[in-house]
């Protein structure tokens, strides 16, 4: 069975798995864990932030990374499929007591002229502060789309006339990373926040982090504790992180790659696949997605006619060949 759902499926590798046997540890929750520490330095560099916090989940790191930037009862404005608005269960207003405005756009870019018409940090005690800006690159339901780095600039630019924040959703930041050859730090010095994730097209079996000021970093800390996220021996599972990066950053290219192989065999078209995701429009989605499992391929509908293939570190090229041609005969 070859398993295009997600990202999310890869396993350790074998070497990976060594990093982790043989991790430096200690007690993270007294900030005492040397490999989590190196991972959390080692990340915010890339990025070009003062600190990072090693979080369970992506989930968690957007939660923790948003709500140090907009208070309870203030607005962060986002794009209506985005995974914070769409995919995160409602957590920030059920746990930072927070609201959302969303713009639309079919390929989850920014829409500046429609943030600019939602921005309002300070109408008086009639309406919901603006507090921040949130934008995901790559973005997951658009089919993996890079937000140009002009995009962003400008909305940094916005932001800082309107005296709101900006944070960045950059689950799969690493796969934009490779598919542009934009510098991390680029894209870290639009966003006073950012979420990064391990766990999905660098391979490791969990792990997520959250960057920005090294104040940020502190109250976050309190507050994953809060939210029972305080680890113990969490080393182990950082060693993986950091195995990832030095290793399978730059492979992403291959996943790419795959992806366009897959997207034409599809009938989409492979110069509008940015990086690893095919969305593909299917008049009965779950109908598709039962066909491909019974010949061999497992992918997943993100809509009732829409169908969602992620490639990844467990998809070689033979498995994508292979993919292909069992996509384009159903």
């Amino acid at each position: 069975m070859i398993d295009l759902r997600s990202d999310t499926v890869t396993k350790p590798t074998e070497s990976m798995r060594a990093a982790m046997a043989r991790a430096e540890v200690g007690d993270d929750v007294y900030g005492e864990d040397p490999t989590v520490l190196d991972l959390e330095e080692h990340v915010a560099g890339l990025l070009g932030h003062e600190a990072a916090l090693f979080m369970p989940t992506g989930s968690m790191a957007n939660v923790l990374a948003v709500r140090a930037l907009v208070e309870p009862g203030q607005e962060v404005l986002c794009e209506a499929s985005a995974h914070i608005a769409r995919a995160e269960l409602g957590a920030h207003a059920a746990i930072s007591g927070l609201t959302m405005r969303t713009w639309i756009h079919p390929r989850g870019q920014l829409d500046l002229g429609a943030v600019a018409s939602l921005v309002a940090p300070d109408m008086g005690p009639f309406f919901v502060r603006t507090a921040a800006v949130s934008v995901e690159n790559t973005h997951n339901f658009a089919g993996g789309t890079v937000l140009p780095m002009s995009d962003l600039r400008d909305l940094r630019e916005l932001a800082d006339g309107a005296g709101i924040a900006v944070h960045m959703d950059g689950a799969r930041l690493w796969n934009a990373h490779v598919a542009t050859g934009t510098p991390l730090a680029e894209y870290g010095a639009v966003a006073d926040t950012m979420a990064v994730c391990l766990s999905k097209g660098l391979g490791a079996p969990v792990g997520s982090l959250m960057v920005g000021s090294a104040d940020a970093m502190v109250e976050a800390r309190v507050r994953r504790k809060r939210m029972g996220g305080g680890m113990r021996q969490v080393g182990i599972l950082a060693a993986a992180g950091r195995h990832a990066l030095d290793h399978h950053l730059d492979r992403l290219a291959d996943d790419h790659e795959h992806a366009r192989l897959l997207a034409e065999a599809c009938g989409v078209d492979p110069a509008g696949v940015d990086t690893n995701i095919v969305v593909v429009p299917h008049d009965d989605a779950p109908d598709f997605v039962a066909r491909a499992a019974d010949a061999g391929v497992r992918v997943a509908t993100v809509g009732p006619r829409t169908v969602r293939l992620v490639t990844h570190l467990g998809v070689t090229r033979a498995d994508a060949e292979k993919a292909a041609a069992v996509l384009a005969g159903l």
